[in-house]
């Protein structure tokens, strides 16, 4: 009996480990078949149901210019959706309001019939849906108004009416400085006080709890935020959008006249520093004129003459030449070591002195100026350059800036014609922007100024930073080299390249500048030409400095004068004429002293005479027959003359009191209607026009 009991037990434990092992199979089997054969079905069902905490970006703080008017703001637009499967809506609910739901939604949008809206809900409730979109880009009065909507108006989780706040930014002004307004987007470069000021503007973004659904959207798990965002500072600038407007509108006019690739205009505030108006326009594939690249900032090419003040102040400062110095400029045409240099007056300018060349213009004299007393130091003419700071970039806060270009005496590429060639702004480069800060501290007498674009940081209207003006440079030379420098920049307005900017209401200092530029960037196998000016005003009291540059003109006219300078004298007329503070205090007027006679009003004789006895005042009167009259008060007397009074004729009536003008009026037929209180200042009927009776006459008393 043992041996088949003992067999038995064998049995079963032979089956145990038989069912175990399919056990363990089974497990093994479904383990792979998740993983791989079904594990994309399980991930994409396991990320649909992810729950995490999302990010909420902060509204993004304003942009304001100088004199606190919008240029850059967030507005919000709500993208709408609709969980037409609401715990809350059941059948009964849901059908008796979709139609005229699909109405209001139809009514509101006008993009679809009622008929397809009711069809897109009860489809979207059939298929199970949760997060049905409704319309993106909703903006906020038509928000509002979706609340007040049958379902909607019963909120989330009654009526599965869901909106999602998104921020749209959005420039007022539109084009308007477009460029260094800039902008900040992800995956791109940043652009602009937009991106300079992102940590400023961006504020600190907040936490919702939500979950993924269907179609990887992200659908939020309640209305509450985990974490409140925190919106952003606001930025004011310097630009003033009327000084923009003006600018860019001069510019246009020019590029457009002149057919040129593009130009750049800056105006600067000389003792701050603070950049006023600044605009980049180029022409585009369709000939119109966009502000696609901030030239001004990061356009670093050759300057041509405009750099030939640094040149001059260069010789000055080391006490090479004075303005009377005289320097012979031959007929017009000089050899460099074979490579001839030509001025462009035909015949040339002989001998002139310094004040004169510059104000003319004259490359050969100040190549030969340069090239004499530095011929054997080269570096010392590159080191006086280096001492104004033109080597240096200005560190503007806006990303961008060109890099300057000075040539060193030891670079391989230096040779016999380099000196008297950067003399005249060949061989280097600056952008438009460089050169300004260097005119604008010869403005201010010596004292560099770092451009700003930035006037302060405010949230909730208080003031969180003020930027303050940074000096780059206390004195970029000596005060005699200054005075001297503004003396020529001053000719070259009062006679000089540059007399078609000479005003009758105040002076211009400044310097025309012409170079030949490559045009293979263009399109062109040959040479074009940058035309520019660059300078301040007024001239005695240096307010603003400006450059304005325009590179290709195409209409064969190409000097700085002719096409930078009318670009300038629009800005500086309009700056002028509304910048109070650049006018003298007006003085008060000096009044005369009035007569100690009372004035008396017009009116009837026998009553002024009555008046005029009773106060004991002198008066003559021309017609003793007088019955209207009308008085001219002199110092110790009255002259009083007849009125005369023609009968069917409208009378004049000014300067009477009331009471005598609607007498005389009525009287002669009239209807008399009066406004205000004191004298007659005007009547609708003009004197001596025929009376119709009864016609109305309007006085205005004042």
């Amino acid at each position: 009996m043992s041996k088949p009991k003992k067999h038995s037990k064998m049995m079963r434990v032979y089956l145990l480990y038989f069912l175990l092992g399919v056990f363990a199979f089974a497990i093994v089997f479904k383990t792979v078949q998740i993983m791989y054969v079904q594990g994309d079905q399980w991930r994409e069902k396991a990320e649909n149901l992810t729950v995490k905490y999302r990010t909420i970006d902060a509204v993004r703080g304003n942009i304001y210019d100088y004199n606190s008017r919008l240029l850059a703001t967030s507005v919000p637009i709500y993208e709408v959706r609709f969980d037409p499967n609401a715990d809350a809506l059941s059948d009964e609910l849901f059908n008796s309001k979709v139609d005229s739901l699909a109405r209001s939604l139809s009514n509101l949008f006008r993009d679809k019939t009622p008929f397809q809206y009711k069809r897109e809900l009860v489809n979207a409730r059939n298929q199970g849906e949760r997060f049905h979109l409704i319309k993106r880009n909703v903006k906020y009065n038509d928000l509002k108004a979706m609340r007040e909507f049958p379902l909607f108006r019963r909120g989330r989780y009654k009526g599965g009416f869901i909106y999602v706040q998104q921020n749209k930014r959005q420039k007022p002004f539109r084009l308007l400085a477009a460029r260094t307004i800039g902008y900040d987007r992800e995956g791109l470069e940043s652009v602009g006080l937009e991106g300079a000021y992102h940590d400023v503007l961006h504020g600190n973004s907040g936490k919702r709890l939500m979950k993924k659904i269907a179609g990887g959207v992200w659908m939020p798990v309640n209305d509450e935020n985990e974490i409140e965002p925190e919106d952003g500072a606001d930025l004011y600038s310097t630009i003033d959008v009327n000084i923009q407007d003006v600018a860019e509108y001069a510019l246009m006019k020019q590029l457009k006249k002149h057919e040129a690739d593009h130009g750049c205009v800056v105006l600067m505030e000389v003792n701050t520093g603070e950049i006023r108006a600044i605009a980049n326009l180029q022409k585009g594939s369709d000939n119109q004129y966009y502000e696609s690249y901030n030239f001004a900032v990061g356009s670093s090419t050759e300057p041509g003459s405009t750099i030939k003040l640094a040149s001059y102040m260069a010789a000055m400062e080391d006490g090479f030449i004075d303005l009377d110095h005289k320097i012979e400029t031959g007929n017009g045409k000089h050899l460099f070591y074979d490579t001839p240099m030509y001025d462009s007056k035909e015949g040339g300018y002989g001998e002139i002195s310094v004040k004169r060349a510059f104000a003319v213009s004259s490359n050969i004299a100040i190549a030969k100026i340069i090239n004499k007393y530095y011929k054997s130091n080269p570096q010392g003419f590159v080191d006086r350059l280096k001492d104004f700071r033109l080597d240096e970039p200005t560190g503007i806060e806006i990303a961008g800036e060109g890099v300057p270009y000075i040539k060193d005496a030891d670079d391989e590429t230096w040779s016999g014609i380099t000196l008297p060639w950067m003399s005249h702004g060949y061989e280097l480069q600056l952008t438009p922007l460089q050169i300004l800060t260097f005119y604008n501290a010869v403005a201010n007498d010596g004292k560099m100024m770092k451009p700003s674009f930035a006037h302060s940081i405010q949230k909730h209207g208080k003031i969180v930073k003020d930027f303050e003006p940074v000096v780059l440079k206390d004195q970029i030379a000596s005060e005699g080299t200054i005075k001297r420098a503004q003396q020529m920049l001053e000719e070259v307005v009062l006679d000089g390249t540059a007399t078609n900017l000479r005003g009758a209401d105040y002076r211009i200092a400044g310097k025309t500048g012409t170079a030949q530029i490559a045009r293979e960037k263009f399109g062109y196998d040959d040479v074009s030409y940058q035309a520019s000016f660059c300078g301040y005003f007024p001239a005695d009291k240096p307010k603003y400095s400006c450059i304005v540059v325009v590179n290709a003109p195409s209409k064969n006219v190409y000097y700085g004068n002719l096409v930078a300078g009318p670009i300038f004298k629009e800005i500086a007329d309009k700056v002028y004429s509304t910048s109070i503070d650049i006018h003298d205090e007006l003085q008060p007027l000096q009044v005369a002293e009035r007569p100690k006679i009372p004035v008396s009003k017009n009116g009837d004789v026998d009553k002024l005479k009555s008046v005029f006895d009773r106060v004991d005042v002198k008066y003559h009167l021309d017609n003793d027959k007088a019955e209207w009259v009308f008085t001219q008060t002199e110092n110790d007397s009255v002259n009083i003359h007849e009125r005369k009074v023609t009968p069917n004729l409208v009378p004049n009536v000014r300067g009477m009191a009331a009471q005598d003008a609607v007498y005389l009026l009525e009287n002669m037929g009239l209807h008399v209607e009066v406004t205000g209180r004191g004298v007659v200042k005007q009547q609708s009927l003009r004197a001596g026009t025929r009376i119709q009776k009864g016609k109305k006459i309007k006085l205005e008393l004042t």
